[in-house]
């Protein structure tokens, strides 16, 4: 038996290092397959995209991504060109010569990753077969009726296909790790273990099948994990198959990771078997080169949406935008799940405290949560209309005005002011203050909702009475629409959006990671989250004191709905007391905790759960050196030094506390002096030389 290579994680480039060079680095390639290469579907579309630099950097030509084909999505995403791997271009040619459209070429996002693409419709005719085929390796059953799990078998057997081509070019060398993402691309790794192909395998589940469901239906999930009966549960739902699907890929592979500490629970319980790695999601970050460059995106943002507000509140425009906050929730319209039920009540609680306590402070609410619709609001679009004639109105006179002024002053002479507008001027800004009156209430929607009877969140308003009221202090606005620059009403992308709002607020009760608030923390916009979601529980893990730093994380787990539902209103209650000086200094710090989010960081989670497989799966030809998965303890914000601008330090026992104890923080605050001891926190550029080496272990060691 040959001498097994050692595998260390001091490797600069990612790729496993060992001691004999009988087998070449170059020879390894790295696959990683999903539904969502190239097509957006939800948050693993996210994943690929922003890991995929990072990837790209450090295994070079060796990295493919695969997926299926889409017309409408290759044309703007991808450049064909030859495969430059000669054993990739043969398992390729033997598929197309068979009738098999294979297409590759290079996504066109940051690290341009190669990609190879399946047309599902081509291989469409030999379904019947590979469903045999499938059920005589798994036992496992499609029906005809469920198109998404019939795309899913013919994408993973064609995944199968090409790995064996592959797979044959290399006389057994171990040379191919294969990632697959959730349950579509499962049907490939299934296929692949029964054949007993030289593959090293791993298996991610952003999310479980069953626990989206449950969750979904209001039931109490995470206090019953240990009570369903899994079969049945899935069986109710008519996802039996699919839920096999992924419960035979996870058990399949060789390593299988989660990306939250909550999801492993999850999976433990769904799936019967936990996770080798977690593998936190992350983010590539994009720092600016002047250090508060983001705060001036913020004010240019935020004018922009506050002259969508002047046009949709005309007629009811009676508070001060200066002294209005914006608050959002955004993502897939999941109601429970995304938490819009409790942010709803949450805003209801508000809105009493705001009016009880007299405050001056508006809260205006979006919702941007996709739903069906025929088309814009009519009494939306006037609002625009009317702020825009307005405008133009008060041009023309400030231009005559200017005119008349200019002249005199040439003169010599102080204009009487009485005299310098004319009965011509005044007639017409009479009419332009009658055009603004309004005989109904600003509308809580922006577009007409195709059942808006039944909208979950239109019928919530209807029963708290959001309705937009001169008298309420919170404003609800419902967007069901994605945002897009070239809108009518709000011509912002939603990165713009995010900039723009003061804070983002997901509450959800189901939420594997949570890009939105991830989103929102390296754009330095702070957020509140839950203990449910795993971005909350790593932020728990990484920052001694979350809230300082504008992540704000609600306890929906231990805490029955109505004690998380006031948890929230304190939190949103608390940051509209914030004075201004007070939420630069909280955005300043969000901003500093991007660095954790960045896929340089969390990217070694991925490289130890590729060593793992390797070591796994060839265990006389690689052996791993740690003793444990990568730790971070070493990474950990501590409590700023000074009162921080949050609930758990700035709660004043009456609303009406004095500007004499907010200039006694804003003295013991230095901004580069904790800027400085938060970069000390995180080692620059995320060397993976300084982790702890140890003996070889067994295989079934290995846990997180």
């Amino acid at each position: 038996m040959p001498l097994a290579r050692s595998l260390s994680m001091t490797s600069l480039n990612g790729l496993p290092q060992w001691e004999d060079e009988d087998l070449p680095v170059e020879d390894l390639l790295l696959f990683e397959i999903s539904w969502e290469v190239t097509n957006k579907v939800g948050g693993i579309y996210t994943v690929i995209q922003t890991k995929a630099k990072t990837t790209a950097d450090e295994w070079g030509e060796n990295y493919f991504l695969i997926g299926p084909y889409f017309e409408q999505n290759v044309k703007t995403q991808v450049e064909f060109c030859e495969p430059p791997n000669p054993a990739v271009k043969k398992a390729m040619d033997t598929m197309k010569s068979q009738g098999c459209q294979v297409f590759f070429g290079r996504w066109l996002i940051e690290g341009s990753p190669y990609v190879l693409l399946f047309d599902i419709g081509s291989a469409a005719w030999s379904l019947d077969k590979w469903k045999g085929e499938f059920w005589e390796v798994s036992n496992i059953g499609i029906p005809f009726h469920d198109r998404e799990a019939n795309d899913a078998v013919i994408f993973g057997s064609l995944t199968a296909w090409f790995l064996k081509e592959l797979s044959c070019q290399f006389d057994d060398k171990p040379s191919i790790i294969a990632h697959f993402h959730e349950w579509q691309a499962g049907v490939g790794l299934i296929l692949s273990r029964s054949q007993k192909l030289p593959v090293a395998t791993i298996f991610t589940t952003h999310a479980t099948l069953l626990g989206r469901y449950l969750c979904a239906a209001s039931i109490d999930f995470y206090n019953n994990l240990d009570q369903f009966d899994i079969d049945k549960e899935a069986g109710e739902r008519q996802i039996y198959h699919r839920y096999c699907m992924e419960r035979a890929s996870v058990h399949c592979a060789h390593v299988f990771t989660t990306v939250s500490q909550i999801t492993a629970t999850e999976a433990e319980h769904m799936l019967k078997k936990s996770p080798d790695v977690v593998t936190p999601n992350g983010l590539n970050i994009k720092k600016f080169s002047a250090m508060h460059e983001f705060q001036n995106l913020h004010s240019m943002y935020k004018a922009r949406i506050q002259e969508f507000i002047r046009g949709h509140f005309y007629g009811h425009l009676d508070f001060d935008l200066d002294k209005t906050l914006f608050f959002f929730i955004a993502g897939r319209y999941e109601f429970s799940n995304k938490g819009a039920d409790m942010f709803l009540e949450a805003l209801s609680r508000l809105n009493f405290l705001l009016r009880v306590h007299k405050t001056d402070v508006t809260v205006i609410v979006f919702f941007i949560m996709p739903a069906k619709t025929n088309n814009f609001n009519v009494e939306t679009l006037k609002g625009q209309a009317v702020r825009k004639q307005l405008w133009d109105t008060a041009q023309s006179v400030k231009e005559k005005f200017g005119r008349k002024l200019y002249n005199a002053l040439l003169k010599g002479e102080i204009p009487d002011l009485n005299k310098i507008l004319d009965r011509d001027d005044i007639t017409i800004m009479k009419r332009a203050i009658f055009s603004t009156q309004r005989h109904s209430l600003p509308p809580v929607t922006t577009h007409n909702m195709i059942d808006d009877s039944n909208d979950p969140i239109l019928n919530t308003i209807r029963r708290i009475g959001l309705f937009n009221n001169r008298t309420d202090r919170v404003k609800v606005i419902l967007h069901p629409e994605f945002l897009s620059s070239t809108s009518p009403l709000l011509p912002l992308d939603y990165e713009e959006f995010v900039r723009g709002c003061h804070l983002g607020v997901f509450p959800s009760y189901y939420e594997p990671w949570g890009y939105t608030p991830a989103e929102c923390t390296v754009m330095g916009i702070p957020s509140v989250t839950t203990n449910l979601s795993g971005f909350g529980c790593f932020m728990q893990e990484h920052v001694a004191d979350p809230a300082a730093y504008g992540i704000y994380i609600v306890d929906r787990r231990f805490r029955s709905p109505d004690e998380s539902c006031n948890q929230l209103t304190q939190f949103l209650y608390s940051f509209c007391q914030q004075n201004r000086r007070q939420r630069i200094i909280q955005r300043n710090r969000t901003e500093r905790l991007s660095d954790l989010l960045d896929w340089r960081y969390l990217g070694r989670y991925y490289m130890h759960a590729r060593h793992l497989a390797l070591s796994r799966t060839f265990p006389d030809k690689f052996e791993m050196e740690l003793s444990a998965p990568p730790k971070t303890e070493g990474f950990r914000f501590p409590r700023p030094s000074s009162v921080p601008p949050s609930p758990s330090a700035s709660q004043h026992s009456s609303p009406h506390h004095s500007e004499a104890e907010d200039d006694d923080e804003d003295e013991r605050y230095d901004e580069d002096e904790e800027a400085e001891r938060d970069r000390q926190n995180i080692k620059s550029p995320f060397s993976l030389g300084a982790l702890p080496q140890g003996k070889k272990k067994q295989h079934g060691e290995y846990r997180n």
